[in-house]
């Protein structure tokens, strides 16, 4: 099947068949995903001729590299360079003082400073202080990013003037970054992420994968701040808005995360300083979603850290008879979890005590398996 595949094709590769341990298993037949915890013992293979799946095939991993010269020069090409990526180290991001590693996953805390956010909405709206003492208690509780945003994404969300939304995030990111917390500034315009910048955030978070704001290129680059760029189907002013759909949403959002990492690229900035989020719930209906989270080890061929946001989102309340955001807290950590199971380096969070406890016993369940005789 493979040698047929014509050379046009689109390419992907998923880690399959995970393994606690390479211990003990012959020589090359497992691989290890970038400098983490998890490793696998086959690849899926998928191909596609525009929107249509023309191939789905299982490696295993010994068999990779004949199995792989037996497919079209191109696309041979393609599929080593992503076996190289996913198990390429995945470099720490130096925030500040602070250095986040990935042989782990790490939690980001989300701190909405907004009236109208999905979740928390006006909870710390008008009080920095107030606003900084929750960011420091999530810090304390383990988290290794805030996470700060002044405008909600939500679908329907009103469009926040950037003057606004710089008077909302610029004291409480003043106010932790001078106590040492990293922040990331959640933003899609380009004067709140110089304003954030310049008042101590390390890093800029971007809904519109820097594709909002016709600046914002330049002023990442400029920084030489890491960036998370996400996906979502829409660079105006409504992210959610998606008419037209999609063909295989696994292989459409990496399409466009790999399409911005190389705009990122050559616009200076830094492949190291890149991650990606796929964007769960931007645009997507509930099947879309799951595709997402089942389909969550592909991203690991784009080389950059992962960054996943399941937290209290729309698909679990779908699942859960309707339940609101404010009763979704068992969903968010089964999400986080299996985001980590499946090699997400980071995981975006509003229970962050929660959320890290869970990772904790995802990390003692990994070494575990991993000093196993």
């Amino acid at each position: 099947m493979l040698r047929t595949l014509p050379a046009h094709a689109r390419l992907y590769l998923k880690p399959v068949w995970f393994v606690p341990s390479p211990i003990g298993l012959p020589d090359g037949s497992a691989a290890r995903m970038g400098n983490g915890l998890i490793w696998f013992q086959g690849y899926e293979l998928t191909a596609f001729d525009g929107a249509r799946r023309i191939a789905r095939v299982t490696v295993p991993v010994a068999e990779f590299d004949a199995a792989v010269a037996a497919l079209p020069a191109p696309l041979a090409e393609r599929a080593r360079r992503f076996a190289a990526t996913i198990s390429a180290t995945r470099p720490p991001l130096a925030l500040g003082t602070r250095t986040v590693r990935f042989d782990a996953p790490q939690v980001m805390a989300i701190l909405n400073i907004t009236p109208d956010s999905f979740s928390d909405g006006g909870r710390h709206l008008g009080d920095p202080q107030a606003a900084a003492d929750a960011g420091f208690a999530m810090a304390a509780a383990g988290a290794a990013l805030i996470d700060v945003g002044g405008e909600s994404t939500r679908p329907r969300a009103e469009k926040v003037w950037e003057g606004d939304e710089i008077a909302r995030v610029v004291p409480v990111i003043e106010r932790l970054a001078a106590a040492g917390v990293p922040v990331s500034i959640d933003t899609r315009k380009a004067a709140v992420m110089e304003a954030a910048l310049a008042a101590g955030a390390s890093i800029v978070n971007d809904v519109s994968a820097l594709a909002h704001d016709p600046r914002s290129l330049e002023v990442v680059g400029r920084a030489g701040c890491p960036v998370i760029l996400m996906h979502a189907p829409s660079a105006g002013d409504d992210p959610h808005h998606n008419s037209a759909g999609y063909g295989d949403v696994v292989a459409d959002v990496f399409d466009h995360l790999e399409a911005r990492i190389a705009a990122c690229e050559a616009a200076g900035i830094s492949r190291a300083k890149i991650m990606v989020d796929p964007g769960l719930g931007f645009g997507k209906g509930l099947a879309d979603n799951l595709a997402l989270v089942n389909g969550l080890a592909t991203f690991q061929g784009l080389g950059v850290p992962l960054l996943f946001a399941g937290s209290r989102k729309r698909l679990i309340g779908a699942l859960s008879n309707e339940a609101p955001a404010s009763e979704r807290l068992g969903g968010s950590i089964a999400l986080a979890f299996r985001a980590a199971e499946l090699g997400a380096q980071m995981v975006r969070v509003h229970d962050v005590r929660e959320s890290v406890q869970a990772l904790h016993l995802w990390r003692g369940l990994a070494d575990a398996g991993l000093s196993a005789v």
